[in-house]
């Protein structure tokens, strides 16, 4: 919902921190896969309840995957494989972000459920906006931002999916409860992408 307006906000920002790492040895998939590594470290930390610094590496971790992109920029744009390797390392990132946080703070059913909940919503999810995006490429559907994919926008996304987790970690004790919630923020986002995504597809045929 807010990702248009953050990365508004942050194109700037990031365009000189990218600037700075412009090292022959530093490459758009190198920062791909390090903010990949630093999550799961943070999933990992979570697990063991080391919240302050499974907060900092989560935090850390987004900062280098929102790097890659003005990086790729710089070079003349990103490439589809780059594209193919970054959505591919976000839905890692958040599924073993999940993981690792509900395995420090779900004790009870009904806990272990509202994060398998978010895990389901996270699938169905991710499965409509890359099947519009496949189909679209197909049919000449193409919503271009920049993007390698074709991103329909929703009530969750990146933004909100980061902030969510960073709850969870900042408050463990409310994370199960938050749990429920997220999932059905998902869950109505990917009614929306499925709704408007087969609207968009349907006119273009």
């Amino acid at each position: 919902m807010f990702d248009a307006v953050v990365r508004d906000r942050l194109e700037r920002p990031l365009d000189r921190v990218a600037a700075g790492l412009d090292r022959s040895w530093v490459t758009p998939d190198r920062l791909t896969l390090a903010g990949l590594v630093v999550a799961l470290a943070s999933a990992g930390l979570a697990a063991m309840a080391l919240w302050p610094w499974a907060v900092a590496t989560w935090l850390l971790s987004r900062l280098l995957d929102g790097l890659d992109g003005p990086l790729a920029r710089r070079r003349g744009g990103g490439t589809a494989a780059g594209g193919f390797l970054d959505i591919t390392a976000d839905f890692v990132a958040y599924g073993a972000g999940v993981v690792g946080i509900a395995w420090a703070c779900a004790d009870r059913p009904w806990e272990w459920l509202g994060f398998l909940a978010v895990l389901l919503a996270y699938y169905v999810n991710g499965a409509a906006f890359l099947a519009f995006s496949s189909a679209a490429e197909r049919t000449g559907s193409r919503l271009e931002d920049g993007r390698t994919f074709s991103f329909l926008g929703g009530l969750a996304e990146g933004t909100e999916t980061i902030a969510v987790h960073t709850v969870w970690m900042l408050l463990p004790a409310s994370a199960p409860v938050v749990a429920w919630g997220w999932a059905g923020v998902v869950g109505v986002s990917a009614a929306q992408r499925m709704v408007v995504g087969h609207r968009v597809l349907g006119e273009a045929s």
